[in-house]
């Protein structure tokens, strides 16, 4: 099959998962009240640096493995089934989760522009969310829009990504260079600069999602089979994708604490989007809204294609119904995206919050993806350099799985994202019991 992506399409792939509606929403939500500019910009730049050890377990991974499935069919083939089948679980839960979230999100972004006059059809609340038919709608469009696109193939889907990429990254750097002019530095400084410290709480908050802030640079090893480039590329796009997602989260943090102080910005709806606002007009606003639409969709079209893959693989594996492993006349594993489309058209209907938990287990899931993967590539790599960075590639995920799961850590898992995860893990060892026992395992060639 011919090859159909170059090194523009990977890095766009993978820094339009990357950043999503959070690096939005982040800043005044959590970034700032939680852990203000220094200690987030720390959290972020630790939390980017130890996802580039892991990266290298991925590159080990990438020069000794060419399949669909990425993490998953690596584990498969190196630890068996079991193994296999606990990342392919892991991994299908992160990237569903995460196509109606930013399904949802664009809804978001339809009524900051449009306000509540949107909102048509109420139906009921859900863990404290209104959810309307209209926003259900709305949100079913784009799932299916983007389900299209991928169908038609990964070229097409690769060029989509590349025009919203571009957007994103433009528009993000003409709203920051217009507020460092605009606006007075008097509430940054005081707020944000003096008397301020260092304190590992406040850094380790940050750090601890970060498997969830740069999830979507593992979405590379799905699209391995793909390259028309040596798999050592395609590592360092993932790798410049990671810095670019630093400096895009912390420009949008910045942003925000040119304007409010920590206390406020948790006050506001959208804290990022009234200060640019406020202080730029409706012109920098609708910039800003350009960007978020495009990371959004951006998003939406990069999961939906790992998705795809994953499930591809998965049914290649016999751990999913044969028909999955089917690709249409271009290439794609048609029915991998239906079922991501049937899946995620479900979504909505629950409200926003009750995803949000969910895709807060992404961190915790990809976490485990990353061990495994790190792991692996420690045990096969083929001298010191590489054994010693995946060596702390695996420790790195340790980390990320202790701060998440340990009690007194200062960023646990929320009780109901516990609860979801308690389910998952409960319904996967069903399947794998029940289910996947009566599919027939075929070795993939």
């Amino acid at each position: 099959m011919e090859k159909k992506l170059n090194p523009i399409d990977i890095l766009s792939l993978a820094l339009g998962s990357i950043i999503g509606w959070g690096s939005f929403t982040l800043p005044g939500s959590k970034f700032l009240p939680e852990s203000g500019v220094i200690n987030t910009a720390i959290g972020l730049i630790l939390g980017g640096l130890a996802v580039i050890f892991i990266q290298k377990g991925y590159q080990v991974m990438m020069q000794n493995h060419f399949e669909d499935g990425g993490e998953f069919s690596y584990t498969y083939e190196n630890m068996g089934k079991l193994n296999g089948f606990i990342v392919g679980w892991s991994l299908i839960l992160c990237y569903l989760s995460l196509v109606p979230l930013n399904a949802t999100a664009f809804v978001l972004v339809i009524k900051r522009l449009f306000g509540s006059s949107i909102e048509k059809l109420y139906l009921y609340h859900v863990a404290g969310y209104p959810v309307y038919l209209s926003e259900v709608l709305i949100a079913s469009f784009i799932i299916i829009l983007f389900a299209y696109i991928n169908i038609k193939g990964v070229k097409t889907s690769a060029r989509a990504q590349n025009i919203m990429v571009l957007f994103l990254v433009v528009c993000v750097i003409a709203v920051l260079a217009a507020m460092m002019v605009k606006t007075d530095k008097t509430i940054f400084v005081e707020n944000y600069v003096l008397d301020n410290k260092i304190d590992f709480g406040k850094v380790s908050r940050v750090l601890a999602i970060a498997p969830f802030l740069f999830v979507g640079f593992d979405v590379i090893p799905q699209v391995s089979t793909e390259l028309n480039f040596k798999p050592g590329k395609a590592a360092a796009m993932g790798i410049i994708s990671i810095f670019a997602g630093v400096f895009i989260y912390n420009a949008l943090n910045i942003i925000t604490s040119l304007v409010y102080t920590p206390t406020e910005a948790l006050k506001q709806e959208w804290a990022l989007g009234s200060a640019v606002l406020n202080n730029i007009g409706i012109l920098g606003f609708v910039l800003l809204c350009i960007a978020l639409t495009s990371a959004v969709i951006g998003g939406i079209n990069g999961f939906m294609l790992g998705s795809c893959k994953l499930i591809g693989a998965l049914s290649i594996y016999g751990l999913f119904p044969e028909k999955y492993k089917e690709k249409n006349k271009s290439g794609v594993y048609e029915n991998g995206i239906k079922f991501v489309t049937f899946v995620s058209l479900i979504a909505p209907f629950f409200g926003r919050q009750v995803i949000i938990y969910i895709v807060d287990m992404s961190s915790l899931l990809a976490a485990l993806a990353y061990l495994y993967v790190c792991y692996i590539s420690y045990r096969i790599g083929k001298n010191k350099t590489e054994k010693y960075l995946s060596l702390v590639g695996t420790i790195v995920s340790i980390i990320f799985i202790g701060l998440l799961v340990i009690p007194i850590s200062p960023a646990r898992l929320s009780f109901p994202s516990m609860i979801f995860m308690f389910i998952w893990v409960i319904a996967g060892v069903f399947y794998y019991r029940k289910c996947s026992v009566k599919l027939k395992t075929v070795k993939h060639i």
